[in-house]
Parts: structure tokens; C-alpha cells; sequence
């Protein structure tokens, strides 16, 4: 039997959770691989890159769109666990889960509907898609869809790891974007200030011309007003003019428009975006896969246009 697509595996993934125990994706890629007689040679089966079991893959892509359509949650550093609407699915003797019989659940509907936004697309389910996108847009549309899958990944990690350890991320993150000179120069002044809010120091530039003050916030819930203003009152105390305020969440549309109106330069970082720059940064995320796209070279045959 040939290996199962995502979509076949979706239903035993969620049997496999109905214990309501805690699981891993390597615990649903073996029992995946027993319920289809998956052959060892097909469990080694690699992606073209060669990176990645196929196998892999797939049970985590269906991993991945149960938990959209809020039938499996993540329970921190990788697990996940069933939830009511899944025992609920489950109480229905389904024969089969697939993308269709996802898109009654409202949370579902709303991951699908960011393909229109240009750094969220839903991943085609045909190797060949009935589509108007040419080959380039297709290209960028999948490497739009791993980075946003790869974010949810990276927020559920840092939500799981302990506060400490979160303030030396944001650190390393602000090194790797230029700022502090150095990892040990920002790093001795993380949690020595002790007081007034202030999580770290870091120099805005390699001559410490000027420094910003940090603030990391490892919320399950917005950031309000109230937050904010605190930290400027912190900066304050510092005579300080500059800040980030770093959390796991998001702020409230009162705090966004507070920072517009202060003379003190203050930027906000929620879990979205602080996900997007560790990948951009290289932080906390390691490189799998190089795809380099090439174009004729017009001025080589002596092309005009």
C-alpha cells in the first residue's frame, strides 16, 4: 500500500488522540504507519529535498489541519491532545476526515480564507492544481505557507519555555538584527536591572550611541494600555528615550494608538511578528532547504529586451 496522503491520515491521527493522553507527531507517524503496513523502506522514503520523510510530511500536515479546525490542540512543546469537538467528530462514526469535512468549523474557514493574503496560502491538495498562478506564484505561495506553518511552530515552543529563557530569546533576536554589537554585551544586561519593568538594555548600535530598553511579555492574553503605559513610566525613570515592549500575544488597539501618541519612541512586537523575525533572523530556526530560481540570461545571447 502506497503511503497515505495527509488528508487519509487525518482520521486516524484524531483516533489515535482519543485516549485524551497527550501525543507526539513521532507517535501518530507510527501508528500511521502500522494502520497502513507502511513498508520500512516507504517509511524512509524522502522529500525531494532529502530533509524530510515523506511520511513525516504528511501526518504532520494532518496534525496541522486538525488542530486548525479545533479537533486536536497543542499542549506545549510538541504534543498535542484531543479536544471535545474532536470526541465530539469521532462520536459520528466518520469513515473519513478530509479538507471538506473540515470546512464546516468556522476556525478552519478562517485559516483558509488568509490564502488572500499574500503571506498566508492554504497548500494546494492536487500535485497539479486547477489554478490561474503561474509556476513563480505557486513556488512563492508555498514558501509563504511553510513560513506561517513554521510561526505557529515557533509560538507554541517559546509559549511553552519558561520566562527566563524568553527574555534571552528576545536578546538574541536583537543581536541577530544588528543591534548590541554582540550577544555577551547585550546578554549582562538582561534581568540585572531588576526593577521599573525593565527586562534588558541593549545598545542600538555597535558604538552604544544610544541604548533601548526591553520589555518581554510570554502572555496567553492581549497586552492593554495599561502595560504600556507602565513601560513608559519605566523609561522614564531611566531618562531613557526608546523601547520595545516584546510579548507572545497581541496588544489591544489602545495600546497601538497610545504609542502613536507619546513623544518616546516605542515599539510594539507581538507573537506574529516576533515569529517573523526569528525567521528572518535565524533564530531559533535552522535551514532545511535551498531553492535557487533562475531566468534566461537575455544579455548573454545578446538579447535587447
Amino acid at each position: 500500500m502506497p503511503i497515505p496522503d495527509f488528508q487519509s491520515a487525518m482520521l486516524p491521527v484524531l483516533r489515535l488522540a482519543q485516549d485524551g493522553k497527550d501525543h507526539t507527531l513521532r507517535e501518530a507517524v507510527e501508528a500511521i504507519a502500522v494502520e497502513f503496513k507502511v513498508t520500512d523502506a516507504e517509511s524512509n522514503e524522502m522529500l525531494p529535498s532529502g530533509r524530510q520523510r515523506k511520511l513525516h510530511n504528511r501526518v504532520g500536515w494532518a496534525k496541522t489541519y486538525l488542530q486548525k479546525a479545533g479537533l486536536l490542540e497543542a499542549n506545549g512543546r510538541g504534543r498535542f491532545r484531543i479536544t471535545p469537538r474532536g470526541r465530539e467528530a469521532l462520536q459520528n462514526k466518520l469513515s473519513r476526515i478530509d479538507l471538506k469535512f473540515l470546512a464546516r468549523f468556522p476556525e478552519y474557514n478562517a485559516f483558509v480564507a488568509l490564502r488572500h493574503d499574500a503571506a498566508d496560502v492554504e497548500p494546494s491538495t492536487s500535485p497539479l492544481p486547477a489554478t490561474s498562478e503561474t509556476p513563480e506564484e505557486i513556488l512563492e505561495d508555498s514558501y509563504q505557507e511553510l513560513r506561517k506553518r513554521l510561526a505557529d511552530e515557533l509560538l507554541e515552543r517559546i509559549k511553552a519555555c519558561d520566562p527566563r529563557f524568553f527574555e534571552k530569546l528576545v536578546v538574541d533576536l536583537l543581536v541577530a538584527m544588528g543591534y548590541g554589537g554582540s550577544r555577551r554585551d547585550a546578554g549582562q544586561a538582561v534581568g540585572q536591572s531588576g526593577d521599573e519593568g525593565i527586562d534588558g538594555i541593549i545598545k542600538e548600535d555597535r558604538l552604544g550611541l544610544d541604548v533601548v530598553y526591553i520589555q518581554a511579555k510570554r502572555w496567553a492574553k492581549n497586552v492593554g494600555r495599561p502595560v504600556v503605559q507602565e513601560f513608559t513610566g519605566s523609561l522614564e525613570g531611566q531618562r531613557a528615550r526608546k523601547g520595545v515592549l516584546i510579548t507572545t500575544s497581541d496588544f489591544s488597539r489602545d495600546a497601538r494608538d497610545y504609542v502613536k501618541q507619546i513623544e518616546k519612541k516605542i515599539v510594539l512586537i507581538n507573537g506574529v511578528e516576533l515569529a517573523k523575525l526569528m525567521i528572518d533572523h535565524g533564530v531559533g530556526v535552522t535551514e532545511v532547504a535551498t531553492y535557487t530560481v533562475k531566468k534566461l540570461d537575455l544579455d548573454y545571447f545578446g538579447d535587447e529586451d
